[in-house]
């Protein structure tokens, strides 16, 4: 099944949006969250069946919540390297969008650094493609990959989700927050240009 998890302002307590994310009721070890079998759908190349099929969900879902009168957020969606690099990419992205009635504003695809810089020239070219089509692109994990900041300056990217590593110990550690801080700023000061 898929779960939305809110992605919530903590100063107004507004819901911005949600995160589409993939568990399996397994039969005999109940939920397992998506490090207990990610990998295996990766090595067996189920991975980009999996990805097409929440994406389509996640689509889906958020037409019917339109549909019901809830609040208007786009869901994100995570994408996987193999996903990303599959030749119909593009191709599945606009079907997903178009058999849900969806507007692109309403989907944010989520992509690491690693998917990000692995081939850097043939991803800026989806990238764009991607934002033509209006959707919104956003970096997870941002500070364990590759953390190129260059590709913060040439690639369309709406907005960096650190990774939790950083957040789990702000109070604790001091040095974390600091670059919490740096990294703010940053992309404050990207936007701005």
């Amino acid at each position: 099944p898929i779960y939305y998890q809110p992605k919530v302002n903590l100063k107004t307590g507004a819901i911005t949006g949600v995160e589409a994310l993939i568990r399996w009721q397994h039969p005999e070890r109940g939920l397992l969250l998506p490090g207990q079998f990610l990998t295996i759908a990766e090595d067996t190349g189920m991975i980009v069946a999996i990805g097409q099929w929440v994406l389509r969900e996640a689509c889906r879902q958020t037409r019917e919540w339109l549909d019901a009168g809830l609040p208007a957020v786009p869901v994100a969606v995570n994408i996987s390297s193999l996903e990303f690099r599959s030749e119909q990419f593009l191709e599945h992205v606009q079907m997903a969008l178009k058999d849900a009635c969806l507007d692109s504003s309403f989907l944010e695809l989520e992509l690491t650094e690693t998917v990000l810089m692995r081939h850097a020239e043939s991803t800026i070219h989806v990238l764009e493609q991607l934002k033509a089509l209006g959707v919104r692109l956003a970096v997870d994990d941002f500070g364990t990959g590759y953390s190129s900041l260059s590709y913060l300056t040439r690639f369309p990217i709406d907005s960096l989700k650190l990774d939790q590593s950083f957040v789990h110990n702000i109070v604790a550690k001091s040095n974390d927050e600091i670059v919490i801080g740096a990294v703010i700023s940053m992309t404050k000061s990207l936007r701005q240009r």
